[in-house]
């Protein structure tokens, strides 16, 4: 039996364009590693990966949207490669396409609104086929392409027998928050009338403020985060101040296993025998050789997308006063995002072209080299609720150059930290002023104290950032709403799912499951059996007639 079902618009490596796929491909991994089966559902997009996999129809159906019929499958990946089952929901017509939220010009599609709410019917229907004592125990729930789901389980009538599982909602992202106009309002399914304040906000229906009112648990992906969205959530600051109750912050990990420099196939020189140093300078070298860099000189990459919240557009005019200041450094960038900001980076490598390289596209492969052969790598974020790439990079012996901001505030304490748990360099104030500071103690760091660089390498390389010690923190949030999981022998596939069940009226021959065998486990002992809920959980949802209504 599936205990957590996790719901995402994104799941790498099926899906992704940020963190957010990030964290839906490998926490329930490692949760099934330690014993909690788990599983993710997400939209069947026409991409690459999900077409080159083989999947099994477990459930057919249809859905009612705005009085139009959808029909729709459920499909899980065949070979189970993952490490957990992934199932994608094939909606002919709204998720066929060949991106995620745009098209491949960049435009975004313009029935976003339709699509995920009619992803998430899909999915509650889907749940409403399965006996009642295999249903999972947890709704897992990430960003406000499932941000509904709480809120149709308690209010809509047609999905309220589902209404005991416990709901935890993730914001992995604060500043989309999905609201669109009453005039869309058709779109949802028929709920109680008064339940209409629940998805409403400031006039408009919003997935993200249900979602906190209405789910069981929130968690954000860092302590620092939660309280920036106390002070800051477009809007939302009282909405966050109200429900404070059930509000958890869990730094987000990453997989071990990826993201391993002895093991990793994507960088040219892996770590051997432990020699740090050796490591990062044949992998230096490898990357200075590529887009003719001098190796004399600290190397400082940006990876990531170049968007306003990421700071990409202070970094043109930042590393140009540093490099007219006759600063000592040379700098690497590497991402996709707003065009002005790409224009800005390739005048920036023309104008430097010793000194300063510029890759405009999304390379995961060589995101891993830059890891690997870079000294240092800088977030000069806005807003950042978690981050991951000061992870990655820590975890090559990279040192992060960050503003003082979300989960780049709790990973990376500064290295003048009196308590003496520096990691990185840290900086405040999002200007030219400050971040042109932190770029100076770097590169001088660099080249007057290498034996201070070379202690900070070993030191960061040996932070275990993994996600073992993580699913015990999102165990605990589950066992605090009530949910009774608990480690279990490993199942197949074909005893966690239900046969193929087809709500329709024509009768569809039902295709051949084989078994299919968990993968290896990621390494951890499974977790213990559980313990009684730490906290009270949330009142049932009250059955009582209501008139419903379908705005």
């Amino acid at each position: 039996m599936i205990q957590v079902l996790h719901i995402s618009a994104e799941c790498y490596p099926a899906a992704k364009t940020g963190g957010l796929g990030d964290v839906v491909g490998s926490l329930p991994k490692y949760q099934c590693a330690a014993g909690i089966l788990s599983a993710a559902i997400i939209p069947k997009y026409s991409l690459k990966w999900i077409n080159n996999q083989n999947w099994i129809t477990v459930f057919q159906g249809e859905v009612w949207v705005n009085w139009s019929r959808r029909r729709f499958s459920v499909q899980q990946q065949a070979n189970n490669t993952l490490g957990y089952p992934l199932f994608v929901v094939d909606i002919p017509g709204l998720f066929d396409r060949p991106g995620i939220y745009n098209e491949p010009d960049g435009r975004p599609y313009g029935d976003e609104v339709e699509r995920y709410i009619t992803f998430q019917q899909c999915v509650l229907e889907w749940l409403m086929s399965f006996p009642w004592h295999d249903r999972p125990r947890i709704l897992h729930c990430h960003d406000h392409h499932s941000g509904l789901i709480p809120w149709m389980l308690k209010y809509c009538p047609q999905y309220q027998q589902l209404a005991p599982i416990p709901t935890v909602f993730t914001i992995h992202n604060g500043q989309y928050q999905g609201a669109f106009s009453w005039r869309s309002g058709d779109l949802l399914p028929p709920y109680e009338a008064s339940a209409r304040g629940l998805v409403d906000w400031n006039g408009t229906i919003n997935p993200m403020a249900s979602a906190v009112r209405c789910a069981w648990a929130v968690t954000t992906v860092s302590e620092s985060y939660l309280y920036e969205l106390h002070q800051s959530s477009m809007g939302l600051e009282s909405l966050f101040h109200q429900e404070w109750r059930k509000q958890y912050g869990i730094i987000n990990g990453i997989d071990a296993q990826v993201w391993d420099p002895a093991t990793d196939s994507a960088i040219q020189h892996r770590l051997e025998g432990g020699d740090i140093t050796q490591f990062k300078a044949r992998n230096k070298k490898a990357l200075c050789e590529w887009f003719n860099l001098p190796t004399d000189l600290p190397v400082i990459s940006f990876i990531g997308r170049m968007v306003g919240e990421k700071g990409s557009d202070l970094l043109p005019d930042a590393f140009r006063n540093y490099l007219n200041a006759g600063g000592k450094a040379s700098f690497l960038v590497l991402g996709t995002g707003e065009a002005w900001t790409q224009n800005q980076f390739r005048r920036l490598a023309w104008e430097y072209p010793n000194r300063v390289a510029a890759v405009i596209d999304y390379n995961e492969a060589l995101a891993h080299q830059i890891y690997a052969g870079s000294d240092f790598l800088i977030m000069p974020s806005r807003v950042e609720p978690c981050g991951l790439n000061q992870m990655y990079s820590m975890r090559y012996g990279t040192i992060p150059i960050v503003r003082s901001v979300g989960g780049l505030k709790d990973t990376v304490p500064d290295i003048a930290s009196p308590d003496g748990s520096g990691r990185g360099v840290r900086f405040d104030h999002f200007s030219l002023d400050d971040i042109g500071y932190a770029i100076h103690r770097a590169a001088s760091m660099w080249h007057n104290d290498p034996q201070t660089l070379r202690w900070l390498r070993e030191r960061v390389m040996a932070i275990d950032f993994s996600w073992e010690g993580v699913v015990e923190r999102y165990f605990n949030v589950y066992r605090r709403c009530g949910a009774h999981i608990a480690a279990a022998a490993p199942q197949t596939v074909a005893e966690v799912v239900p046969e193929l069940r087809v709500e329709s009226p024509a009768a569809l021959p039902e295709p051949e499951a084989k078994p299919i065998k968990p993968a290896a486990k990621a390494g951890r002992k499974k977790s213990p059996e559980a313990a009684s809920p730490e906290a009270p959980a949330p009142e049932k949802v009250q059955r009582k007639t209501k008139k419903t209504t379908k705005s």
